[in-house]
């Protein structure tokens, strides 16, 4: 089954989303590594919406050098398919899976027993240091509430918790006239932002840290059994030398 992605780099290195499976994404020091992690991210990501599909094939339909830091998974590509209206069934859909991501990254969190506590080393990106304990990346990821909707013109706030605050920007945006019209809006830096790209960016953002939450937490806690509710152990493994599809749970 062919998968439509987009490629974000800087020199070899990749970024890579997957078009059509909001928020999926790969990261490699060069786009031959992303290719062939995008196989498990998509059965990873299907088995999160519930779904499953066969195996895959990754194919780049659009790419964007950047001067960003791509390794650190800095962004301001915008799709060519982001630039298109949405109808008011495809924005629900994309709409309740912004707020099921925001509803289980708060489960993820609640799970964890010790929230400042983290076996993580200290290391720095080109926004300051990365996130090390549950609430530090909790409280990072909760915080971008105001920036992404802030982006298309959406004055709204971080609220208390990542389920309500992004309830609350979604409220806002149907509130205003022709929000589905695909208008495209100049943000911050340049940055070219619509109602879909911040849909995916919701999704994707929270996906980066909650692949980085579930890691600290094995690792910090590694007596404690946790519920996987973003589903990143579940992938399927590709053999290349056997050609064989290896399902792990």
């Amino acid at each position: 089954m062919e998968i439509k992605c987009v490629r974000e780099h800087k020199g070899n290195d990749a970024l890579l989303y997957a078009e059509d499976y909001v928020g999926a994404f790969t990261r490699g020091e060069n786009l031959d590594i992303a290719l062939e992690k995008m196989q498990n991210e998509i059965q990873s990501y299907l088995a999160w919406c519930g779904e499953s599909k066969e195996a895959v094939n990754p194919v780049v339909v659009q790419e964007k050098t950047s001067e960003l830091e791509i390794k650190d998974a800095d962004s301001d590509v915008i799709f060519i398919s982001e630039e298109e209206p949405l109808t008011m069934e495809e924005y629900i859909r994309l709409r309740e899976l912004a707020l099921k991501s925001a509803l289980d990254f708060q489960k993820l969190y609640d799970m964890v027993p010790d929230k400042d506590k983290s076996v993580l080393p200290i290391r720095k990106t080109f926004y300051g240091e990365v996130p090390r304990t549950a609430k530090e990346m909790y409280l990072h990821t909760k915080n971008v509430n105001s920036y992404y909707f802030g982006e298309i013109g959406i004055d709204t706030d971080n609220g208390v918790a990542i389920t309500e605050c992004r309830k609350r920007g979604f409220e806002k945006l149907e509130a205003t006239q022709d929000f589905l019209s695909g208008r495209l809006r100049k943000g911050s830096y340049d940055e070219m932002w619509s109602v879909r790209k911040v849909l995916r960016r919701f999704v994707w953002h929270d996906r980066i840290h909650a692949k980085a939450m579930w890691k600290m937490m094995k690792k910090t806690f590694p007596e404690v059994q946790f519920d996987d509710v973003f589903c990143l152990v579940r992938k399927l493994h590709y053999a290349k030398k056997r050609s064989l599809y290896i399902t792990l749970t």
